[in-house]
């Protein structure tokens, strides 16, 4: 494969810090051929200390393809992590003998164009701090990583439709895309502000006929679309209370976000299935108390979290706002990185981010004891969003997006974001 190009996040750093999350709270998914590696090791379960027999499983994901996958112990650590917190099979055979998956993480590439784009999953806890090395200083590392990934035929991959009607060329979605990272690197305006802008201009852009509007016109549209929004919208609007319904709705989709559950720790027994129904059935009335669902999630009112909790953090600000552009640079919320939809639906889904983070930020607080969010909570609750944004098959599912396209029709997405900075 030839060298391809990359472009990369412009404001993030990361390095790894061993912390070892990720390889307690991720499936390590792998291929036949890894598997082959990894029995040539000549690896014994007894000899590493497991109580798992077979140290790869091979299962049947939702969709009914066949997957092969690292075990893990009961709390969710992978089998070949020591009691040190690194890997066995790095330590005894170096990097490159590791799973594809586990030498890519936390990095996540995609499509765009000519190049392809990075982005990075804010499930590491270094992400979400900006820790390590700034991401642009590492693109020779970088590169070699996408090139084990990226296939010698993603140059041609078609750009991710604009909306449910448009396809445009990549150059022109691109500019959309552009359009939205400029709204959201706005300094004057917060976090919430910026969102309501692009959702704003957005929906007008999944009611254009783009039949003749193409090329350079293109970039005219979003000039005038994106000056016009930005003169209109200067402050948050006031408080209007989401609808009843949109709050079943949001509550579903945040408490999808809230289950972090591992392979090893989730229950797939009938009786384990009964308890995510029983937690589903709480979160659509919102009534008493919620599920708990670990995570520094427990049982507390519904009630509670509905109160306003505060200001956000002015750290908490600079992290979502740099979550947001790291996301929509690396086109990591639409097309094939994100269930294969279109600009417009996709960034929707990415705006609930938001309200799912907010309220997961609240309720850990108030499992605390608390009824004030601090800039640890919207952390935590960040990672364990993002933990699943795009990742959880659950949130691909006709009824997922369902959720997301019937809160945006009726014009709730923007309420649920006002409501929670409230």
């Amino acid at each position: 494969m030839s060298r391809i190009a990359i472009e990369l996040p412009t404001l993030q750093n990361w390095s790894c810090h061993n912390c070892g999350g990720c390889c307690k709270q991720h499936a390590i998914f792998i291929t036949d051929e890894e598997r082959e590696r990894i029995d040539s090791q000549g690896w014994d379960s007894s000899q590493l200390g497991t109580s798992e027999k077979d140290l790869v499983l091979e299962e049947r994901s939702l969709t009914g393809k066949r997957t092969l996958r690292l075990a893990q112990e009961a709390d969710g650590s992978c089998v070949f992590l020591d009691e040190k917190g690194l890997c066995r099979i790095h330590g005894k055979f170096g990097e490159a003998a590791k799973p594809l998956a586990c030498r890519i993480y936390p990095y996540a590439f995609h499509p765009k164009g000519d190049e392809v784009a990075v982005s990075l999953r804010f499930s590491c806890p270094s992400v979400t701090e900006n820790l390590g090395t700034p991401v642009r200083k590492q693109k020779r590392e970088i590169r070699e990583i996408a090139e084990l990934v990226v296939p010698n035929k993603a140059a041609k991959f078609p750009a991710p439709a604009v909306n449910k009607r448009t396809k445009l060329q990549w150059n022109e979605t691109l500019s959309i895309v552009n359009a939205i990272d400029q709204t959201l690197a706005a300094e004057e305006a917060n976090i919430g502000v910026k969102l309501l802008r692009a959702l704003s201009w957005l929906e007008l852009i999944g009611q254009t006929n783009f039949e003749k509007i193409r090329g350079e016109r293109v970039d005219e549209l979003l000039e005038i679309l994106t000056t016009a929004i930005e003169e209109e919208l200067q402050e948050l609007p006031q408080l209007e209370a989401p609808s009843s319904l949109a709050m079943k709705q949001f509550r579903l989709l945040a408490g999808q976000y809230a289950r972090k559950d591992t392979y090893a720790s989730a229950d797939r027994s009938f009786k384990g299935r009964w308890k995510q129904l029983q937690a589903a059935f709480r979160l659509t009335s919102g009534s008493g108390l919620t599920p708990a669902f670990g995570n520094g999630l427990g049982h507390v009112p519904f009630a509670a979290l509905e109160k306003s909790f505060g200001l956000l953090p002015e750290e908490s600000e600079e992290l979502l706002t740099r979550y947001f552009r790291v996301k929509v640079q690396g086109l990591h919320f639409c097309g094939r990185a994100f269930y294969n939809m279109s600009v417009v639906e996709g960034f929707q889904s990415l705006a609930v981010v938001l309200p799912s983070t907010l309220w997961i930020a609240r309720w850990r607080a108030a499992t605390s004891g608390r009824n004030k969010i601090t800039h640890e909570d919207v952390r935590e609750a960040l990672q364990i969003v993002d933990h699943q944004h795009g990742y959880s098959e659950a949130l691909g599912t006709w009824g997922a997006r369902k959720r997301v396209s019937t809160l945006a029709q009726m014009g709730q997405i923007s309420k649920l974001i006002v409501w929670v900075l409230k």
